[in-house]
């Protein structure tokens, strides 16, 4: 990993999970192979001389219960007796061999065990033998040395020991290998999602973390994250969107209400600057519901707008709010259909929904043309509640029917019309909040905008 120091080095988590990986592969290593030293070697030695110490107590118990010359006849028959090779000597007090088929012996066994080259030649042959041995001292002091063949056992624990020299050396090989690789491997992808992150924070928004396309967690984890950055890429390219309709939005009534303040101050007569006063006020209005419509939609986005949800009488809801814009509707000439069917209900902010349902009316109205027709239905559909409103009017091109979501966004050709570009924003809002969707669609002729809960 470039660009790190030696306590950095030693932070790093792909490296603690190389040594982790190093630490358990050699573990389960050494614990299988001591497995198969103890039933291999071990095991078979402490049965060998569990057999080898009840033959001397045996033998001990003769010399002293039958004199010298039983034990003499019990070592003799010994020796054509058992699985392995049976090894003794029988030595005087003053030092001398009374007998034995051991070549040799030490002085003195310490401990009473010992391991001793007892090798055989036989027509110039070499045999090899290692007589695993203990001593007991006789009543009259003698020394009675006793032993069996653990040649092959012997033979087993050298090559356990080579063995196991050599394959902790590969397994440490290969686990450093595969902590390596793993490392790298895992490295690898870490970087990518670094450098992506770098990039992204010196401001390149489309950068995306690369995918290998093995479908790996890690290809999961980057399509999460890629996922994530293209919502930041979209919430700021919105705020910047929005910061530039917010001063153009505003810059007309500004500029209107700077005016008419100048002419204000400037005006004679009393009726000149009451008129004038009424102007200033309006676009003071105006200004003041940009903003209102703003903070609303913010708050309802980050989910901070103070009322909760209960349950909500649809029916009873969409009614009032066509009651509401009737009067606007019959000043225009225009006719409300309402086709709302009972006992409607959902979980919701009531508050919210009606100014949902009145914003989709006051567009529809206010779009619809004079003499025109707006048709509100509110129904049950596949289980879910669903209001759709319709108008009459010229409609919205197909190209705009997701555009006009957007803050400020005004159809072209309609900003003679009254409004601010907030009306479905704000819809869309609300409706997001109470995990419903909004599509517009064509009412031929006409907006068809259609609520599903």
């Amino acid at each position: 990993m470039s660009g790190r120091n030696g306590f950095g080095l030693w932070r790093s988590l792909t490296l603690r999970m190389g040594l982790i990986y190093i630490a358990l592969f050699l573990t389960s290593t050494a614990l299988m192979f001591g497995a198969a030293y103890w039933f291999g070697v071990y095991r078979p030695y402490l049965a060998e001389a569990g057999r080898v110490r009840v033959e001397a107590g045996n033998l001990t118990a003769i010399d002293r219960a039958g004199g010298r010359g039983a034990l003499i006849r019990a070592l003799a028959a010994r020796r054509e007796t058992g699985p392995r090779r049976a090894f003794d000597a029988l030595i005087a007090p003053d030092g001398s061999a009374t007998m034995g088929n051991l070549p040799s012996w030490p002085k003195e066994v310490i401990g009473g065990w010992a391991t001793l080259e007892a090798d055989v030649y036989r027509g110039g042959q070499e045999e090899d033998f290692e007589a695993l041995v203990v001593e007991r001292r006789l009543d009259d002091g003698a020394r009675l040395i006793v032993g069996r063949d653990v040649e092959d056992i012997d033979d087993r624990d050298e090559l356990f020991t080579l063995g196991s020299a050599w394959l902790i050396l590969i397994a440490a090989l290969l686990a450093l290998g595969g902590s390596v690789a793993m490392s790298r491997a895992i490295g690898m992808r870490i970087d990518a999602v670094t450098r992506t992150a770098r990039r992204v924070m010196a401001g390149s928004m489309a950068e995306r973390i690369p995918l290998r396309g093995t479908g790996d967690d890690f290809d999961a984890l980057a399509a999460t994250l890629n996922a994530m950055l293209g919502r930041i890429e979209e919430s700021v390219e919105s705020v910047r969107r929005v910061s530039d309709n917010i001063a153009h939005e505003l810059r007309t009534p500004l500029a209107r209400l700077h005016a008419d303040l100048d002419e204000l101050r400037a005006a004679n007569g009393e009726a000149e600057r009451q008129r004038l006063a009424d102007q200033a006020a309006a676009e003071a209005e105006r200004l003041q519901s940009i903003f209102d419509a703003l903070l609303r939609i913010a708050r309802i986005e980050s989910g901070r707008h103070p009322a909760g949800a209960r349950p909500v009488d649809l029916s009873t809801l969409v009614a009032d709010a066509v009651e509401f814009h009737m009067p606007d509707a019959e000043a225009r000439g225009q006719r409300i259909d309402a086709r709302i069917a009972p006992g409607l209900t959902m979980e919701g902010d009531p508050n919210l929904l009606f100014q949902a349902v009145s914003n989709l009316l006051d567009n529809a109205i206010k779009y619809g043309g004079t003499g025109g027709a707006v048709t509100v239905t509110a129904a049950h559909e596949g289980g879910r509640p669903l209001i759709v409103i319709a108008d009459t009017g010229p409609g919205i091109a197909p190209e705009y029917r997701e555009r006009v979501k957007e803050r400020f966004f005004r159809v072209p050709g309609t900003a003679d019309r009254p409004g601010t570009g907030l009306g479905l924003p704000l819809v869309e809002a609300i409706v997001a909040q109470h995990r419903g969707s909004m599509t517009i669609g064509d009412a031929n002729p006409g907006t068809r905008v259609a609520l599903s809960f």
